[in-house]
């Protein structure tokens, strides 16, 4: 693999060149002057997946992928993005376009790339689409080297993007008590204690599944997650939502009694009024580290203080009824996997070991089977559906007429999620219909066996993803091998498939949050060989409490306990590598899940037996 950047590819590329110079034509003007532009890939309220209307680094670059920022200069255009979407850029972009791939030995990062532009330079940016933390610090390196980021509230992207999309207007609802667990009276108390802690006279919130949560509204702004555009600001006596209310469903406002529901826009006027109230108190706005440059701005930064939102924490610990929830959730989610199962392997026996579907047709064979279960309103993200070398692609995205055909030749990936009213699910299993080389099996089984070192292991409330992540990579370590992603990710309750604080990964900065029992947290280690196959082996964790003979320290000790209920692939393990434990471990694991999906399918007798077939012991 090449540890330089590198030029986009024209296969299957999108043209950029008459994008490029129209943008760079606005550059020049005198109302702008600017010698470069960033294009984040974020939206107004730092989403990590945004509406199509916002999907401006797509337009201008082609490039489709959740992560990455575009910097456009006057003779060149660079993306930096990470491990996860190598391939898929040099794929998606034209020869306009270097990759800059972020970790890479020898690849500038981000700010150092900035930072080295001509002294003088003038660089724009879009301040609702940048944080005022990320703002602040390149502001202070830039100046450092004599260079200005310049914010232009005139987005240059949308002024050439002709057919841009409009904005979502999908209604928006109440999630009853019976799925969220505490009502918005009682999460407004949560979050004003955690107020005063923190000497705020006000929060100001932007990010719309932080919002979502406290008024225990969702909608569908955004594809698969149950979003809608809003922001908030809660004071200790009142509560506002921004938003467009003609959205809001008669129950759905019902719900909101008390909640002062004002125009999207007019967050912008509003918090003009909290500086006198922070000044006269003595306390501070309290804005999250997400809120954008726009809105910081707005109430000066000598009226804020920079923190983790209050609702972050209080999100990712799940209460009782929202556990209840994810639990039943994946229960539901194993049977649609099942039943999807069966129909997929049934294909392959009448034709002979050759489908004539595609990874497509797969997919949206999968999505049947889960819209079937109670509760399912969709997906939780687009399924990564992927055969041969396309599963070496970490998050690809099939696309009709491009994509690949199955055959029992090649490795078949598949990491796919349900959004339920009780629950959001995310499961990757890694199948061979046919007869798995050793080498992929020796790869298969070393992934297999992180799984279950990260799944079985015990530690103490407050450990930090970092210190776990070494414990799924040894096995492959051992064999010099790696991959390019980190192995967990955190997962709302009928919210946002990848949610944090926490997380588990290689890079302490982005990790650095300890555990706690209620968190949800997938387990995912895989490996990828370019052009060849990939492999990934993810459930998705509830964090519990073990109980310990000791309590050191006077803490609770805590372990993984897997809600994922989906077997792995027996004809891909290399037993000849596993230890005793980890054989029993699988065993263990796969009794558990018959025991509990098999009641739900005796109406089934194809699916049952299925099961019964790839559960039994090693």
């Amino acid at each position: 693999m090449s540890t330089t950047s590198d030029k986009g590819s024209t296969n299957q590329a999108v043209d950029t060149t008459t994008r490029l110079k129209e943008l760079r034509e606005l550059m020049k003007l005198p109302e702008f002057n600017v010698d470069a532009y960033i294009v984040p890939s974020e939206d107004a309220h730092q989403s990590e997946y945004v509406a199509d209307s916002d999907m401006r680094r797509g337009f201008i670059s082609g490039f489709t992928g959740s992560a990455g920022t575009a910097v456009i200069t006057k003779d060149s255009a660079s993306m930096f993005t990470d491990g996860r979407y190598f391939l898929m850029a040099r794929k998606q972009m034209d020869s306009n376009w270097t990759l800059m791939k972020v970790g890479v030995t020898g690849v500038p990062t981000l700010e150092k790339y900035l930072e080295d532009l001509p002294e003088g330079n003038r660089i724009g940016v879009d301040p609702t689409l940048l944080s005022a933390s990320r703002a602040e610090a390149l502001c202070k390196s830039l100046k450092d080297k004599k260079k200005e980021l310049v914010p232009i509230s005139e987005n240059l992207v949308d002024k050439v993007w002709r057919d841009k999309p409009g904005k979502p207007d999908a209604s928006v609802f109440e999630l009853g008590i019976e799925f969220a667990g505490l009502g918005v009276s009682a999460k407004l108390e949560k979050v004003r204690r955690e107020m005063d802690v923190l000497q705020g006279s006000s929060l100001v919130i932007a990010a719309l599944d932080q919002i979502a949560w406290l008024f225990n509204l969702r909608g569908s702004d955004i594809s698969y997650n149950p979003l809608f555009f809003s922001y908030s600001i809660v004071t200790q006596e009142e509560a506002y939502i921004f938003m467009d209310e003609r959205k809001l469903t008669e129950n759905a406002k019902k719900s909101l009694s008390g909640v002062n529901i004002l125009p999207y826009d007019a967050i912008f006027e509003h918090l003009k009024k909290l500086p006198p109230v922070a000044q006269s108190t003595n306390k501070k706005i309290l804005v999250d580290a997400g809120v954008s440059w726009a809105l910081v701005d707005v109430v000066g930064t000598e009226n804020t203080k920079q923190c983790t939102s209050p609702i972050t924490n209080l999100k990712a610990i799940k209460n009782e009824t929202e556990i209840k929830g994810m639990r039943q959730s994946h229960i539901k989610d194993g049977v649609a996997m099942a039943k999807w199962y069966v129909w997929l392997e049934n294909e392959l026996m009448f034709n002979g070991g050759h489908l004539r579907l595609s990874e497509c047709d797969v997919a949206d064979k999968l999505e049947q089977f889960r819209r079937e279960q109670e509760h399912c309103v969709g997906l939780s993200f687009d399924t990564i559906s992927s055969v041969g070398p396309n599963a070496a692609v970490i998050h690809y995205s099939p696309q009709r007429g491009e994509d690949l055909k199955l055959d029992v030749n090649q490795i078949y990936l598949v990491d796919s999620g349900g959004q339920y009213l009780d629950g959001t699910t995310d499961v990757t299993r890694t199948w061979h219909f046919g007869s798995p080389s050793a080498w992929e099996r020796e790869c298969f089984t070393r992934v297999l066996k992180g799984h279950i070192a990260l799944d079985s292991v015990v530690f103490p409330t407050g450990v930090s993803g970092f210190a776990l992540d070494p414990l799924a990579r040894t096995a492959l370590w051992e064999a010099g091998l790696d991959y390019r992603h980190g192995t967990g990710h955190g997962i709302g309750s009928f919210l946002n498939v990848h949610e944090g604080p926490h997380g588990i990964a290689m890079r302490p900065a982005q990790v650095n949050v300890g555990f706690k029992a209620g968190m949800i947290i997938t387990n995912e280690p895989g490996y990828y060989e370019d052009g060849k196959f990939g492999i990934r082996i993810e459930n998705t964790c509830l964090v519990v409490k073990k109980d310990t003979p000791n309590r050191f320290g006077d803490v609770d000790y805590l372990t993984l306990e897997s809600l994922t209920l989906c077997p792995i692939q027996r004809n891909l393990i290399m037993a000849s590598i596993l230890t005793q434990s980890e054989i029993e471990w699988i065993n263990s694991y796969h009794k558990r899940v018959f025991d509990t999906l098999s009641p739900l399918l005796e109406d089934d007798k194809p699916a049952l037996e299925w099961l019964k077939k790839n559960t039994g012991p090693i």
